[in-house]
């Protein structure tokens, strides 16, 4: 029924197997199956011309193949054999091992076959019939919301999927694919396999999955259509636009394509990118999931033809397909030949001869699915006037809010991946009643860019700018930063019903053997004084153990009075669990003596700061600035007789970026002279803006990388007499509530002996919120409230003290 072309011919190993060898190979297998019409047979292995053969060879004896993702654990493929019982398992050497272990935990026991061992012998043998409405694949659902499912597909659903996607012309006998998904699952079963072999087009196999090996692959063997996922075309995506944001000229290039959208002119424009990939692509085919449209528009100005499709195990895969002449990018394009598709209360109902036959064993699940003939597949969408189908989300994934407004977490999660690189994989969830956003990072990544604070980093570069373009109700509240890769199906989809099981095994504590040396052992005490926890050797310094970068300076101050060697940040960073920070101290060590933690000593230590002592400029933009701020905002100023003589440190609340010329017009003209703003380097970087700031008494600091550094500079200033304005928040407010304070100047406060000026600035949020190009004419108010003195006040005390004096005026 589903034949081999003539024409038809697999590329593996520098070799080109044709037709003849594929179907001699399938008799080979054949004859090395002993079973009966309807009788199941698993095949477990990696993509290789031997997959095809054993899975031809089990429909010429009248079996039914049920293929295993080569990847599954043992639990998983014993799971399989005792749902189906096949008769035989067809793999390879290398998987062998895995195998054996799945069958002695399952009570059925299949026959194993090697195709390394397979005997090369022919036997003649009678074909049986097969019928249309025969099983002739069972395909095991992905489970992305519980245990698989076996979905029975028919010869007659398979034909009419090859039959549809043969109307859309998208490819013929001179073309080519690489079969880099693997074919246990329906897309690429369908797509990479079956659909090729039909039209007599070429398959290539990769040896490793790797982007190195496949874009070899597509230029070696001058692949013209690539089947892909979402974060394959992500991974592309993220690669090629690294190269042109490195190139002015192509930057510009790269915008004026887009905006002329002529994709042979983008082709001609891009000819080296065209080039990396092969230069004989004719489609991008993207399926599994949804792309985000916005790479795919990217990749449509790059002169890249992108074909998004449709799909389930359920429907043979393929709903939908763009048609190659009349492409939408974002929508799933239209039903192929001989699919209806109707929206139900938002979901996507599906009829035709691509509906499978049913679940394997399970009539009950059947039955809620398939009603009255129409599959009801659970994803929700709508369908324009041009019937071409849109993907919103997924029925079971969507979130309802205590409010009982519903959060798609898809949505939001796209933003965050789009958002930064350091964002490697993503799940949006509701953890006690708030949105709380999973993050798996990019950790080479931020190695390489020697990110040393990971948590503030993605709260503030990542969340926070997304955040602000959501509305308040689909605002991320929490973040958990995880070290291992989130349950995914094969075909990168997260399996969001294993999430909570994901977070409490890495929660769980795993038993370990721990070093034993004295290093360690000194390290582990001091890190369970600080935590208040267990310590266990492989946790992360930042993310298992929650040390922020105060803790972390302390870290270093304990490190260096203990073992009498100086690290930095970027030591953490780059050997960041406790037994690799260990091991470093171990090999750099001049001594181990257990010493306690004093601030006044860390900061005693000398550096240099590079500050202007000129004090007029800060008096003169005063003297031009406030009478606009005056007429402008009606700024008032309260309680100026509450500031001391310097030195001092301004603790203000945060509320705009006109906070800092704010203060300067509100403070008296003789202590202004001798006022300093601490700023991050990033707003004031080398060159003009810098020279700039430290004419006007700014001192930049870099609270990321060097918080110790910042710290001794902000001392240096406080030692000399002047005075230094450090907002507490660290961040501008988001929606006019203050943010929880640093405990940074508390430390400064007390270990040097000078007084706290608390300072509320209102009105200035509605003035000039995030996000706002030009300031609105809304009446401000500073208040300058009584001083706190740090005698007999810890720094928690100062700290918390100062918030809520704040807090209290606003």
């Amino acid at each position: 029924m589903i034949a081999v072309s003539d024409k038809s011919r697999l590329l593996y190993k520098d070799r080109v197997i044709k037709k003849d060898e594929i179907v001699e190979n399938i008799h080979f297998f054949s004859s090395n199956l002993k079973i009966n019409p309807e009788d199941r047979v698993c095949i477990y292995s990696y993509n290789r011309p031997e997959w095809i053969y054993s899975f031809f060879a089990v429909w010429e004896k009248g079996g039914i193949p049920v293929p295993i993702d080569f990847m599954s654990e043992p639990e998983e493929i014993k799971y399989i054999i005792q749902d189906c019982q096949p008769r035989f398992i067809f793999t390879e050497k290398e998987r062998i091992e895995t195998l054996k272990k799945a069958i002695s935990l399952s009570e059925h026991k299949p026959d194993i076959l090697i195709y390394e061992e397979i005997k090369k012998t022919k036997k003649e043998y009678k074909k049986p019939e097969k019928k249309l409405d025969d099983t002739a694949v069972i395909l095991y659902t992905s489970g992305t919301t519980g245990k698989p499912k076996g979905v029975m597909l028919t010869y007659k659903n398979l034909l009419s999927n090859i039959n549809g996607l043969k109307k859309t012309e998208i490819a013929d006998s001179s073309d080519s694919t690489v079969a880099i998904l693997p074919f246990h699952h329906s897309y690429p079963l369908m797509v990479s396999m079956l659909f090729p072999l039909h039209i007599g087009a070429g398959i290539s196999f990769i040896e490793k999955l790797s982007a190195e090996e496949i874009i070899k692959t597509l230029q070696k063997d001058k692949i013209t259509v690539l089947i892909g996922v979402p974060r394959l075309y992500q991974l592309f995506h993220r690669k090629i636009f690294q190269e042109i944001n490195k190139n002015r000229l192509a930057k510009v290039l790269f915008l004026i394509a887009k905006k002329i959208n002529n994709r042979r002119l983008s082709k001609a424009i891009f000819r080296k990118v065209h080039q990396t990939f092969g230069g004989n692509i004719k489609y991008f085919v993207s399926g599994g999931a949804k792309l985000d449209v916005d790479i795919a528009k990217d990749l449509w100005a790059l002169g890249f033809t992108i074909i998004e499709g449709y799909g389930l195990t359920e429907t043979s895969p393929i709903v939908s397909f763009n048609p190659p002449e009349k492409i939408k990018l974002g929508s799933a394009g239209k039903p192929i030949e001989g699919v209806s598709v109707k929206i139900e209360d938002g979901e996507i109902v599906v009829k035709g001869n691509n509906i499978m036959k049913g679940y394997w064993k399970k009539p009950e699940e059947t039955a809620k699915v398939i009603r009255n003939g129409w599959f009801y597949t659970g994803d929700l969408g709508h369908i324009d006037q041009e019937g071409y189908i849109y993907i919103t989300g997924r029925k079971k994934d969507i979130i309802v809010l205590p409010s009982g407004k519903n959060i798609n977490p898809e949505e939001i999660e796209q933003k965050l991946l789009k958002k930064s690189e350091l964002v490697k994989e993503v799940a949006v969830i509701l953890e006690n009643g708030r949105l709380t956003a999973i993050i798996y990072p990019d950790f080479d990544l931020i190695s390489e860019k020697g990110i040393v604070n990971i948590q503030e980093t993605i709260k503030w570069n990542v969340i926070d700018p997304v955040n602000r373009e959501l509305p308040d109700y689909k605002r991320i509240s929490g973040i958990i930063i995880v070290r291992k890769e989130l349950p995914k199906t094969r075909l990168g989809k997260v399996r969001r019903f294993l999430l909570d099981q994901f977070l409490k095994e890495t929660e769980k504590p795993k038993i370990v053997k721990e070093p034993d040396y004295e290093e360690y052992r000194t390290l582990k005490d001091y890190l369970k004084t600080v935590t208040k926890r267990e310590i266990y050797p492989y946790q992360h310094i930042e993310i298992d153990l929650g040390l922020d970068s105060l803790e972390k300076v302390e870290l270093l101050s304990f490190i260096e009075n203990s073992f009498g060697i100086k690290l930095t940040e970027e030591d953490i960073s780059k050997n960041p669990t406790v037994e690799k920070l260990s091991e470093v101290i171990k090999n750099r060590k001049k001594k181990i003596e257990k010493a306690q933690i004093n601030w006044s000593e860390i900061l005693k230590e000398q550096t240099s700061i590079d500050v202007s002592q000129n004090n007029k400029p800060l008096v003169i933009l005063k003297k031009v600035i406030r009478p606009i701020f005056k007429i402008y905002f009606s700024l008032e100023v309260e309680g100026q007789e509450n500031i001391p003589d310097p030195p001092f440190i301004m603790a203000p609340n945060h509320q705009s970026f006109l906070d800092g010329f704010l203060l300067i017009s509100a403070v008296p003209d003789k202590k202004l002279e001798d006022l300093y703003f601490l700023a991050e380097e990033i707003y004031f970087p080398e060159g003009i803006r810098k020279k700039i700031g430290k004419i006007f008494h700014v001192l930049t600091v870099n609270i990321n990388k060097d918080l110790k550094g910042s710290l001794l500079k902000t001392a240096s200033l406080l030692r000399e007499g002047k005075s230094v304005v450090i907002f507490p928040e660290g961040a501008r407010t988001r929606d006019g509530n203050l943010l929880p304070f640093k405990k940074a100047f508390g430390i400064l406060s007390k270990q040097l002996n000078i007084p706290v000026v608390p300072v509320v600035i209102k009105g200035a949020f509605e003035a000039f919120p995030i996000g706002s190009k030009f300031p609105n004419p809304h009446k401000i108010k500073i208040k300058f409230l009584k001083p706190i003195y740090p005698e007999k006040k810890d720094i928690e005390q100062i700290v918390a003290e100062t918030y809520e004096e704040i807090k209290k005026n606003l």
